[in-house]
C-alpha cells in the first residue's frame, strides 16, 4: 500500500476479503468472510486502509514535523537570507530545485548575486543581506581549485585585477578550463573588463605568465624585469587584452545558464513575463507540485491526467525519434522561470511545425497533461506555435472580445459537476470590473445570471468547463 502499486493492491483486496487457499484446497489465509465479517464491511475496511496508506504517519512523527515547521517559520521571519542560503546549499546536487528556490528568494526580496572572485566561498553565502553564489557551484571549477583560490585570497588579500589573479594562482590547481568557466559565470566582472574581452584574451595572458615563469627558472631576464613599476602601468605593458564590446544579454544569460545551471542576472523570458501570465495557465512550478503530490499522496489535487493546459517556454533541447511508420516525432525540453518540462510532439503535429522546433525558440504549447506514477509530469502536444504568433492572435481576439455584450451558456446537457464548476467560475469572475452580461440557457428557457469580467484567458476557462459548443458570444 505504501508504494501504491495498484495491481498488487487489487490482488491483496481479494485475499483480504475472501482469503487464499493452496492448490490442494488448504486454507493459507482465512480472510474476513471466514472470520465472520460480511463482504461489504470487509471491502469498506480495505478502502479505509488504502486511503490511510496514501499519506499518513503516527503522532510522534507529526509532533516532530510540527517542531521543525515552527523553527523553520522562525528562521524565515528573522534570518531569511541565512535560511535560504542553507536551503540552496542543500540542493546543490539537484539543480532542478535550485531555480524554484531562487525565485522564492526574489519573491522574498532577497537579491541573488553572481559568483565573485573576491567575495565568493565554495557554497552559497550571505553578503550584506544578499545571497552570493559560491565558486564551487560553477561547472568545471573543482573543489581543489576553489580551495586554492580562497586560500591565496585569505593569505595575501583580494585579487586586484584579472592578471593579478592569474599570476597569483599560476602554480595552483586552476587550469585554463577553470578560468574560462569563471569568466563565463561573471566572477571577474568587478575588474572593469567585459566578459567578451576576457574570453578573447585569457589564454594569451596565461601563456605569457607561464613563459615568464619558465624564463625565470632558466635565469633569463625579460625586458619587463628592467621596468620601474612606478613609471608605467605594468599590466598594460606586460599583457595584451583583445578589447571587445560586451556580448548581448541573451548570450550572457546563456553562458550563466551553462556554467551555473540557472539564470542569475535575468531570464530570457523576463521581457514577456506579463504576456506569458496572460496566455499560459500552468507553469513548471505547478508541475513540480504535481510531481511532489504523486510521490507523497499518490494523486494530484488541482490537476488531472489528460487535462488541457497552455504553457509557454523556451526550447532547451530537442530529441527526434523515428516512428514505426518511419515518420518523425520529437521529445522537447522547455524551460520557464522555475524549471523545465518535457513535451511530446507526435508525428502528425511535428510534420507541420518542425521548422521552428529549434533550441532557444520561445513557443506556446496547447496540450494535455500526462500524469503517471513514477514519472515526471509531461505535456502531450495538441498544437504548438511560435510565441509571437500566438500573442498576436490573442491581441486580435482581445480586441474582438471588447465588442461583446453578452455571454450565453447552454447548460441543457451539462453534468452536475460541470454546472457546479460553472457556478463557481461565474461567482469568481464577477465583481467591480464587470464588462459583459451572463445568461444561461436551460432547454429553451433563457435566464439572466448577472455579469462577469471577460478577457481571452477567462473565456478559455469557461470553454474548458462547458466545452466551446455550449458557449455563444452575443
Amino acid at each position: 500500500m505504501g508504494k501504491k502499486k495498484l495491481d498488487v493492491m487489487a490482488k491483496e483486496r481479494e485475499i483480504f476479503i475472501n482469503g487464499q487457499v493452496d492448490e490442494n484446497g488448504n486454507i493459507e489465509v482465512p480472510g474476513c468472510v471466514r472470520n465472520g465479517i460480511d463482504e461489504k464491511s470487509a471491502d469498506k475496511i480495505f478502502d479505509e486502509m488504502s486511503e490511510f496508506a496514501k499519506y499518513a504517519f503516527n503522532k510522534s512523527h507529526a509532533a516532530a514535523y510540527a517542531v521543525i515547521s515552527y523553527r523553520t517559520a522562525y528562521l524565515k521571519a528573522y534570518y531569511k537570507e541565512e535560511l535560504m542560503a542553507a536551503t540552496l546549499n542543500s540542493f546543490l546536487g539537484n539543480l532542478d530545485k535550485i531555480p524554484v528556490y531562487i525565485q522564492d528568494c526574489k519573491d522574498m526580496g532577497i537579491e541573488i548575486l553572481n559568483p565573485n572572485i573576491n567575495e565568493s566561498e565554495t557554497r552559497f553565502t550571505v553578503v550584506d543581506n544578499k545571497i552570493r553564489f559560491g565558486l564551487g557551484t560553477i561547472k568545471n571549477v573543482g573543489i581543489g581549485a576553489v580551495d586554492s583560490i580562497v586560500k591565496e585570497r585569505e593569505k595575501n588579500g583580494p585579487y586586484e585585477s584579472f592578471t593579478s589573479f592569474c599570476e597569483r594562482i599560476k602554480d595552483e590547481a586552476v587550469n585554463k578550463k577553470c578560468i574560462e568557466s569563471l569568466i563565463k559565470a561573471g566572477a571577474f566582472d568587478d575588474f572593469g573588463k567585459t566578459r567578451a574581452t576576457l574570453l578573447a584574451s585569457f589564454e594569451t595572458i596565461i601563456d605569457t605568465i607561464n613563459n615568464e615563469s619558465k624564463n625565470k627558472i632558466e635565469n633569463q631576464v625579460s625586458m619587463f624585469d628592467l621596468i620601474d613599476e612606478g613609471d608605467v602601468n605594468l599590466e598594460t605593458q606586460k599583457y595584451k587584452f583583445t578589447e571587445k564590446e560586451e556580448m548581448e544579454d541573451k548570450e550572457l544569460l546563456s553562458l550563466e545558464k551553462e556554467m551555473l545551471g540557472v539564470y542569475i542576472s535575468g531570464h530570457p523570458l523576463d521581457k514577456i513575463r506579463e504576456s506569458i501570465e496572460k496566455l499560459a495557465n500552468i507553469s513548471t512550478l505547478n508541475m513540480i507540485k504535481i510531481n511532489e503530490e504523486m510521490e507523497t499522496i499518490g494523486k494530484t489535487i488541482d490537476y488531472k491526467d489528460g487535462q488541457n493546459v497552455k504553457f509557454v517556454g523556451i526550447i532547451s533541447k530537442v530529441t527526434k525519434k523515428f516512428t514505426r511508420k518511419n515518420t518523425t516525432m520529437a521529445f522537447v525540453t522547455l524551460e520557464d522561470f522555475y524549471g523545465n518540462v518535457e513535451i511530446i510532439i507526435f508525428d502528425s503535429v511535428y510534420s507541420k511545425v518542425s521548422n521552428f522546433i529549434i533550441e532557444d525558440n520561445i513557443v506556446f504549447v496547447d496540450g494535455r497533461l500526462s500524469i503517471r506514477e513514477d514519472e515526471p509530469v509531461k505535456i502531450v502536444v495538441s498544437n504548438i506555435k511560435e510565441f509571437s504568433e500566438e500573442l498576436e492572435n490573442v491581441e486580435k481576439a482581445d480586441t474582438k472580445i471588447n465588442t461583446i455584450k453578452t455571454v450565453n451558456v447552454d447548460i441543457t446537457n451539462l453534468t452536475e459537476e460541470q454546472k457546479d464548476r460553472l457556478r463557481g467560475a461565474i461567482k469568481f469572475f464577477s465583481g467591480d470590473r464587470i464588462n459583459v452580461r451572463m445568461e444561461i440557457t436551460d432547454k429553451e428557457e433563457v435566464k439572466p445570471c448577472g455579469g462577469i469580467f471577460l478577457n481571452d484567458k477567462i473565456f478559455e476557462v469557461f470553454k474548458d468547463i462547458v466545452s466551446p459548443e455550449n458557449i455563444k458570444l452575443l
